[in-house]
């Protein structure tokens, strides 16, 4: 069943759709994240004003080099000891659709370690958008069942995986991170 479901939400995101899945913090809504339209699409669905820049995440700290221009040493170690899910927004972004990077050139990415999200991605071979599965301005489901209706129906595929999941998740840990080393956390 869960090969079946990596397999419907690849070919979705292949053909440029949205797709509402499970990740290692909360129910995401996520599509290609080097595809403008794509982008495009998750924004009106979740009616977010396109200056609020987006998460992306990969599956492996080694992909971070094709889409940032330079990666600090100190974010592997970040990434590596990390106790919790943890979001690093890095300067200088690139090889992503530009209305997925924030204003200031950056953008966040997120090391994923969950059993449909790590292969999902490995397999697609790109960077995944995910944002919280809630329309802007409203609080983050915390399970499946609170995702609003108005979401589940406008994304092209939910992926039928962890939807009866109670275990109490929520969004990751935001580090900023600038070339030099220096951080300060935007969200812990």
């Amino acid at each position: 069943m869960l090969r079946e479901e990596i397999n419907n939400a690849l070919e979705v995101l292949k053909s440029g759709g949205v797709i509402l899945y499970p990740t290692d913090t909360i129910w995401g809504i996520g599509c290609d994240a080097t595809n403008p339209e794509a982008v495009d699409k998750v924004l009106k669905i979740k009616n977010r004003p396109p200056e609020k820049s987006l998460i992306v995440l990969l599956d492996v700290d080694s992909k971070l080099q094709s889409y940032v221009g330079e990666i600090p040493e100190v974010a592997y170690d970040l990434i590596e000891y990390a106790e919790n899910p943890l979001t690093i927004v890095f300067s200088n972004a690139k090889n992503l659709a530009q209305n997925v990077i924030n204003t200031d050139g950056s953008i966040g990415i997120r090391i994923v370690k969950h059993d449909f999200c790590t292969p999902l991605i490995q397999r697609f071979r790109k960077p995944i958008v995910s944002t919280s599965a809630n329309l802007s301005g409203q609080p983050s489901p915390k399970f499946f069942d609170d995702i609003d209706s108005e979401i589940i129906n406008a994304v092209d595929y939910v992926v039928d995986f962890e939807q009866e999941n109670r275990t109490g998740k929520k969004p990751s840990t935001i580090m900023k991170l600038s070339p030099g080393g220096q951080f300060e956390f935007i969200r812990r």
